[in-house]
C-alpha cells in the first residue's frame, strides 16, 4: 500500500537535471521541475528523500546515479513493476533479471562485440509473450550495450526471417514455450539461439543488480539507434523503423506527463506487444534504469496484448509504449492479462472496486483498441441486472480509459460512456512517431477527433494535389521530438518520407475543425487497409495470393466492418484449367477456407483474407491498374459490402 503524499525536495530533481545534462540531456531545468511539481501535485504518490540519499547522488554519469541509488535500498524497488501469471515481479527483480540476461549476453559471441562484454549496436531479438521476462529481456540487452529486436508470436516462419535477416539479429533471446521453434528459425538464419532466464518471483533472496561490474558508458549517445519498430508491411515487405535514445525518453516522458501516469497507478494490459522491432543501446537503458530507481525512490517519476481476435502482429506501439513503457516511465504497476478474455477483463474489474471498497491491487488505467470494447459491451449486454450493475459501477471507478490503433465508432462511444461513465481518450500516432496528438485528460474531449498535437510536436497539413482544399482536407505530416532516425537500410526510403524542416509524412488524410481538434479523414493510398487497428499492405497479400495454383489473379482490399474498421476482402480470377475442372464438379475453383488454409504459413493471421469473390475478370484501365476505389463502391452498390 503506498503511503498518502508528504514532501518533495526538488533538490534531487535539479540535481537529476545536471546529472542529465552532464550526458547529453537537453531538458530544461525548469521544464523538468514543472513536469515532477505537476505529477506529485496529483497526490498520487509517496516521496520523501533523505538527506542520506541526496548526499550520495553525485552529479556525474547515468551509471554512477544509479549505482549511488541502488545502494541505498529503498521499499520504492521493491514495489511491483509487473503482475503476470498470478506472480508479482517488484522493479529489483525486474533489474536482477535484467543482469543476469546482461551476463549471459556477454559470454555470447556476437556480431559487433568488441571482446569485452558489451555488445555494440549488436541486435538481440526477443521473443516472448508479454510478461517480466519479455521486459527484462529489453532491460538485459540494452545494459550489454545491445539493440533489442521483440519479435511477433504470430509471425510465420517467411516473416521471421526476413526480421532477422533485414536486421541482421546475432542472438534471439526465448522464453522457452518458444525455444524449439526459435531455433529451427535459427537454423536457417545467421543467429544463434537462447533461452531468457526466469526471474526470481520471491522477493527473499532476490540479488541486488552489481552495477559496479558495468562500465558508465558503453559508447552509446542519445541519437544512436535505440529502437528499430518493424512495421506490419503497408508497402510490401516489414520495414524496420529505427528510434534513438533520445526519441524513446521524449514519448515516455510526453505520454507519461500529458495523461497524468503515476506511481499509484496499475494498468491492466490486453495488448499485444508485437508490432516492433528494437534496436536499442546503451544511454536510453541509463535513462531507463535511472528512473526506475531514482524515479521509485522518489516513488513518483520512473521509467521508461494482443486482443486475440486473430489479430497478432507486429510490435504494437500502443502495447509497447502507451501501456508499457510510460507506464513504467512513471513507476506504475502494469498487470499483462495472459489472453484477451472479455469476462476476465470486467471480472478483474469488479475485483478492483468490491462493495464500494477499492482493493490495494486495483485497476486504475485500462487502454485498448476499437473491437476490443465493442467485445466488452457485448459482454455487458448479455450479462444478468444484478452483475451489470455491479459492473458498470467497478468500471466507473478507473481513473482513465483510452482508446486508439483506429478510429472509434460513435455509437460505441455512446454506449460505453452510458455503461461506464466513461468517454474515452483517443489519440493518434504511427510506428515512426508513436504518440503526437491526443484528447486532453481533464478537458473537453471531442467525438470524431483525435484531439491536438502534444507540446513540442508541430503538425503540418500539405494540401491536396486536386488543389480541391475547400475542406481544408490534406496529408498530415508530423515532426515531433520522439520522431524516428530512418528506415533500417532504406536510405532512399526514408528521405522520401520527410518533406522541408523535418516533417514526416503520415500518409493519413486529415483536417483540423474550428477549434483545434484534429480529424482523420482516412489513409491517402488505397491499398492500405486497417484490420482491428493494425495497418495491412494489400499489395503484399496480393503477392502471396498469387502463387497459389489456382488463382490467375487477385485483388485485394478492405471493406468496412463495425467492429474491425475493416475486414480483408479478397476478389479471385481463378485459372481457366480448375474453373473447368470444378465445373464438372459442380464446385467452385476454391473456396476461402481451402485459400486461407494454404497461405497460413506464409501470412499473419490478421492478414488472411476473411471474404472473398470469385470474379471471371477484373476491372482494369487502359494502364492496366485497378481502381480500388471504384471497386469498393461497385461492391457496395451490389449489396457485398454489408
Amino acid at each position: 500500500m503506498r503511503c498518502p503524499f508528504k514532501t518533495f525536495n526538488l533538490r534531487c530533481i535539479r540535481l537529476l537535471v545536471h546529472t542529465c545534462r552532464l550526458n547529453g540531456s537537453h531538458r530544461s531545468l525548469s521544464a523538468l521541475e514543472v513536469s515532477a511539481s505537476s505529477s506529485l501535485t496529483r497526490g498520487r504518490g509517496s516521496c520523501h528523500l533523505q538527506s542520506r540519499l541526496l548526499s550520495t547522488l553525485r552529479p556525474t554519469t547515468f551509471m554512477d546515479v544509479v549505482k549511488a541509488a541502488a545502494k541505498q535500498g529503498s521499499a520504492a524497488s521493491d514495489s511491483v513493476a509487473i503482475r503476470d501469471d498470478q506472480k508479482s515481479y517488484s522493479y529489483q527483480q525486474l533489474l536482477s533479471g535484467a543482469v543476469n540476461i546482461s551476463r549471459l549476453l556477454s559470454n555470447k559471441e556476437l556480431q559487433s562485440s568488441a571482446g569485452n562484454g558489451h555488445l555494440n549496436g549488436a541486435r538481440v531479438g526477443i521473443i516472448a509473450k508479454p510478461s517480466a521476462e519479455f521486459v527484462a529481456g529489453m532491460l538485459g540487452t540494452w545494459l550489454s550495450g545491445g539493440v533489442a529486436v521483440p519479435l511477433a508470436l504470430s509471425y510465420p516462419e517467411a516473416e521471421l526471417l526476413h526480421v532477422l535477416n533485414d536486421s541482421d539479429v546475432s542472438l534471439i533471446l526465448s522464453t522457452g514455450d518458444y525455444h524449439d521453434l526459435m531455433q529451427s528459425v535459427a537454423a536457417k538464419s545467421s543467429a544463434k539461439c537462447s533461452l531468457i532466464p526466469s526471474i526470481p518471483s520471491e522477493t527473499t533472496g532476490v540479488e541486488k543488480m552489481p552495477l559496479e561490474n558495468f562500465q558508465s558508458s558503453h559508447g552509446r549517445c542519445g541519437e544512436d539507434p535505440a529502437l528499430i519498430i518493424y512495421t506490419s508491411g503497408t508497402t510490401g515487405k516489414p520495414k524496420g523503423v529505427v528510434h534513438t535514445h533520445k526519441s524513446i525518453s521524449a514519448q515516455v516522458h510526453t505520454l507519461s506527463d500529458a495523461w497524468a501516469y503515476a506511481s499509484s497507478d496499475q494498468f491492466l494490459h490486453c495488448l499485444p506487444l508485437h508490432h516492433i522491432q528494437q534496436i536499442i543501446s546503451k544511454s536510453f537503458i541509463y535513462l531507463f534504469i535511472l528512473c526506475i530507481f531514482i524515479v521509485h525512490i522518489l516513488d513518483t517519476i520512473i521509467l521508461s496484448r494482443n486482443p486475440n481476435f486473430t489479430l497478432t502482429a507486429s510490435i504494437h506501439v500502443h502495447g509497447l509504449f502507451n501501456a508499457l513503457l510510460a507506464p513504467l516511465y512513471a513507476g506504475s504497476t502494469v498487470e499483462f492479462m495472459p489472453k484477451f478474455s472479455v469476462r476476465g477483463i470486467w471480472q478483474r474489474w469488479r475485483e478492483s472496486y468490491h462493495e464500494g471498497k477499492m482493493a490495494d491491487d486495483a485497476i486504475t488505467v485500462f487502454t485498448g483498441v476499437p473491437t476490443m470494447y465493442t467485445r466488452l459491451i457485448q459482454g455487458y449486454e448479455a450479462m444478468d441486472p444484478d452483475l451489470k450493475a455491479v459492473s458498470a459501477s467497478a468500471a466507473s471507478n478507473l481513473r482513465l480509459m483510452m482508446c486508439g490503433s483506429s478510429a472509434l465508432p460513435y455509437p460505441v462511444m455512446q454506449r460505453w460512456e452510458a455503461i461506464t461513465g466513461h468517454w474515452l481518450l483517443e489519440r493518434y500516432g504511427m510506428t515512426e512517431f508513436v504518440m503526437a496528438i491526443s484528447n486532453p485528460l481533464n478537458e473537453e474531449r471531442r467525438a470524431g477527433t483525435v484531439g491536438k498535437p502534444f507540446p513540442g510536436v508541430e503538425a503540418k497539413i500539405l494540401k491536396d494535389e486536386s488543389g480541391d482544399d475547400a475542406l481544408g482536407v490534406g496529408e498530415l505530416c508530423i515532426k515531433s521530438p520522439s520522431l524516428f532516425k530512418e528506415y533500417w537500410k532504406l536510405p532512399e526510403v526514408t528521405k522520401g518520407s520527410f518533406i522541408d524542416g523535418g516533417f514526416f509524412k503520415t500518409g493519413d488524410a486529415v483536417r483540423v475543425d474550428e477549434d483545434g481538434y484534429y480529424i482523420i479523414m482516412g489513409r491517402t493510398s488505397a491499398d492500405i487497409m486497417k484490420v482491428g487497428g493494425y495497418k495491412l499492405s494489400a499489395l503484399e497479400i496480393e503477392s502471396v495470393l498469387l502463387e497459389h495454383p489456382a488463382v490467375a489473379e487477385c485483388c485485394v482490399l478492405g471493406v468496412e466492418d463495425k467492429d474491425y474498421g475493416e475486414l480483408v476482402c479478397a476478389i479471385i480470377v481463378p485459372e481457366e484449367e480448375e474453373k473447368r475442372k470444378h465445373a464438372e464438379e459442380s464446385k467452385p475453383a476454391i473456396t476461402l477456407d481451402e485459400l486461407c488454409t494454404w497461405a497460413k504459413d506464409k501470412l499473419a493471421p490478421y492478414k488472411l483474407p476473411t471474404r472473398m469473390f470469385l470474379w471471371d475478370s477484373l476491372p482494369r484501365n487502359a494502364m492496366g491498374k485497378i481502381n480500388k476505389k471504384e471497386l469498393k463502391k461497385k461492391l457496395s452498390s451490389e449489396g457485398h459490402m454489408d
